[in-house]
């Protein structure tokens, strides 16, 4: 099993490199066929927390954007919104490590994982990209889903799912038990537990219906 960051997961099942990946659903229209795995994504019904977009200046004065380089859904939720919901027209710019570490020059940029809980505190505008979709459509947000590229057999989709749902029920418990750096003043517990939601149920399979309707 390899741990990457999501676009880097979602290169390697459209290579082929791997069979199984959870990957950005923006990644989901690039692959020839897909089979959505487990009752199980990576989701929200509200503030995420972790995907933002942070400026210096209120959305509608924004000019220019940096993307995030880590992630192809939360970069293709902002031009959604950007389009369909504030009405705004920025120049998109790529992002880079070295782009993050000399933030006096950003105007506004879209932000992903830990970093979100330290850059949001030099920003004056903190956009939650989650809590402005639902905002916009009153559905939930998909971020990422259990995806395979070929068929996989029954009784793995069925141990699979029982893995998955073992996980998603025994939260607490893998919390306890990880080596993962969390970063400082962050409740991990409370993040997992409270601002991702699992379920891949009916509303998110329509708002996911929705979001790659958009983005096609």
């Amino acid at each position: 099993m390899d741990l990457d960051a999501p676009a880097v997961c979602a290169q390697k099942l459209i290579t082929d490199s791997v069979d199984i990946g959870l990957v950005p659903v923006a990644v989901l229209p690039e692959l020839k066929n897909y089979n959505l795995l487990t009752n199980y994504c990576i989701g929200a019904c509200g503030a995420v927390r972790t995907v933002l977009l942070v400026s210096r200046k209120p959305v509608n004065e924004i000019k220019t954007i940096y993307l995030d380089f880590e992630s192809r859904t939360s970069v293709k939720l902002v031009r959604v919104l950007s389009d369909h919901f504030w009405k705004i027209h920025p120049e998109w710019l790529p992002a880079n490590p070295e782009i993050f570490s000399n933030i006096k020059n950003i105007e506004a940029t879209v932000i992903i994982g830990d970093k979100t809980f330290e850059m949001r505190n030099y920003f004056p505008f903190v956009y939650d990209l989650a809590e402005e979709w639902k905002k916009f459509t009153g559905l939930p947000f998909v971020f990422a889903c259990w995806t395979a590229n070929k068929a996989i057999s029954q009784e793995f989709l069925t141990k699979f799912n029982q893995a998955t749902e073992w996980g998603v029920n025994n939260i607490s418990e893998v919390v306890e038990n990880t080596d993962y750096c969390i970063p400082k003043g962050v409740n991990l517990l409370n993040y997992l537990q409270n601002d991702i939601n699992y379920p891949f149920d009916e509303q998110k399979k329509k708002a996911l219906a929705l979001f790659l309707k958009y983005i096609a």
